[in-house]
């Protein structure tokens, strides 16, 4: 749930109310009804960044050493997805997309996301923004997806260029993918 606590409108104290048009589906509401929290799914762009024939994986700052995933981010006002994809990717690593292609739209409920997933096809000098601590250049069939997010998103475009899948899981951790070698 959320960390709301008063109507935006009223300054009510928000209170659980079922709602009427969705056969009663609990949602923190004011008590009054001038405000809703629909806490509705947040759209993540998420990018498989492909650099002369490599994938680009990256390491978090607040992740443990060995873990690395996509770049993601999330979209900005007035931006289509592409857009939005392409300058993360410029803020994140410095690269330019030259060729940006949906892999596909997947669920990831634990944080309330909707990922929207792109390869990437990327030129230039990588230079990582402060979030990033490191990166690793990895050969398509080294990837090894983890099972639920970005991972299945990497998995759809492994199996599209006909390269095994291999999952990798991580007890307790949402840090979506390593090469074996790394590890």
């Amino acid at each position: 749930m959320s960390d709301f606590k008063f109507c935006p409108v009223c300054a009510a104290s928000l209170v659980m109310r079922a709602d009427e048009q969705e056969a009663g589906k609990l949602r923190l509401a004011c008590p009054e009804g001038h405000w809703t929290h629909w806490d509705n799914p947040l759209p993540v762009l998420a990018a498989l960044v492909e650099i002369d024939g490599k994938m680009l994986l990256a390491r978090n700052a607040a992740w443990p050493e060995g873990r690395f995933a996509l770049i993601t981010g999330f979209m900005e006002r007035d931006e289509t997805p592409e857009q939005g994809i392409a300058r993360e990717i410029k803020e994140e690593t410095n690269l330019d997309a030259n060729q940006i292609t949906l892999i596909g739209v997947y669920e990831f409920m634990r944080k309330n996301e909707l990922i929207i997933a792109y390869h990437v096809k990327a030129s230039g000098e990588i230079k990582l923004s402060p979030e990033l601590l490191e990166y690793r250049l990895v050969a398509p069939p080294d990837l090894r997806p983890w099972p639920a997010g970005t991972g299945y998103a990497v998995a759809e475009w492994m199996r599209r260029q006909d390269l095994p899948v291999q999952f990798v899981e991580f007890a307790g951790s949402s840090t979506p993918l390593v090469s074996p070698a790394q590890q």
